[in-house]
């Protein structure tokens, strides 16, 4: 099978899944295809479902690649593996369910959707990584949040170490905040709508701009 049948088969179930994730993985040892005469990867059915593993892995339990490539080690030499009690709620095609934009959802349900424990759940809230009403309901986008801080978590990230990421994004919002105000302002509904299409639009640029950066700085680790 090539590289494009591979990643054919497996675009319906990880629809985010490029041909470079694919070369990423042969690079970090989770797959080895062989070479046909010509110089092309050629992936057996074995290799497909040796990359269908990691990617579920990653997706569903946000395991690290190192401990990926232990646990298929560990299956290519007949010893068991023990798979992660929290897992991520997701839909046929691989999207974290969330709920509507603009609902409440209690702790509860949080810790339905992520895994979460309650007392978890309340240590982001102490740190202020969500955020309750006076109803005890968090907004619905403090899903993704635990589901992250989780994620973080696993290589010894708490809550509290969080706390100026929570800042940093505080005053972002608060710079986006003085750029639409003007249109915020406006009685028409038009230009309320034009206010939250700009504020969100301008978040996502926000978000691209840290990212690049952050990747710059770690780049320049060493």
């Amino acid at each position: 099978m090539s590289i494009g049948g591979v990643l054919a088969a497996l675009k319906p179930e990880f629809p985010a899944v490029t041909i470079s994730k694919l070369r990423f993985l042969e690079e970090q040892g989770l797959v080895a295809p062989h070479r046909s005469g010509s110089g092309y990867r050629m992936y057996s059915r074995a290799d497909a479902e040796r990359i269908r593993y990691a990617l579920t892995a990653q997706r569903d339990s946000y395991l690290p690649l190192r401990v990926i490539r232990d646990q298929l080690a560990d299956l290519d030499a007949g010893r068991s593996v023990e798979q992660p009690g929290r897992a991520r709620v997701v839909t046929r095609d691989g999207e974290l369910v969330v709920p509507a934009p603009g609902a409440r959802v209690s702790a509860a349900e949080i810790c339905e959707l992520t895994g979460a424990t309650e007392s978890e759940v309340d240590e982001m809230a102490q740190a202020g990584l969500v955020l309750a009403d006076t109803r005890g309901r968090f907004p619905g986008r403090a899903v993704q949040v635990v589901q992250a801080v989780l994620a973080l978590a696993r290589f010894g990230f708490s809550p509290r170490h969080l706390r100026t990421v929570r800042t940093s994004a505080e005053r972002e919002a608060d710079l986006i905040d003085q750029v639409v105000a003007p249109l915020r302002a406006q009685r028409s509904g038009a230009a309320r709508e034009r206010s939250a299409a700009q504020a969100a639009e301008l978040a996502e640029l926000y978000a691209r701009l840290h990212a690049e950066l952050l990747r710059t700085a770690v780049d320049q680790l060493g």
